[in-house]
């Protein structure tokens, strides 16, 4: 059976300028698309500029926990990756 792995919204921004949210722009791969680390998965919008999210891992985005438009938060799992054993 696969591992799974929840991919969660990075800290944004720098330390002593992070931001608490941000807006999901949109999704950048879609289902069951196989992707490296590394590989961008989504956009998501602050007040002050946007940022891509990284795939984290090497896998296959299995789910997509949020949609564009929905404000997420540090920490908040955005998808789900189905990863190598």
């Amino acid at each position: 059976m696969p591992k799974t792995l929840e991919v969660a919204l990075p800290s944004l921004g720098d330390d002593g300028d992070a931001v608490s949210a941000a807006v999901v722009s949109m999704w950048l791969v879609g289902i069951g698309a196989t992707l490296r680390a590394g590989d961008d998965l989504l956009e998501v919008n602050t007040d002050k500029a946007a940022f891509v999210v990284p795939c984290p891992a090497d896998g296959v985005l299995c789910e997509m926990r949020v949609r564009p438009d929905d404000e997420v938060r540090p920490g908040d799992v955005l998808a789900v990756l189905e990863i190598a054993d």
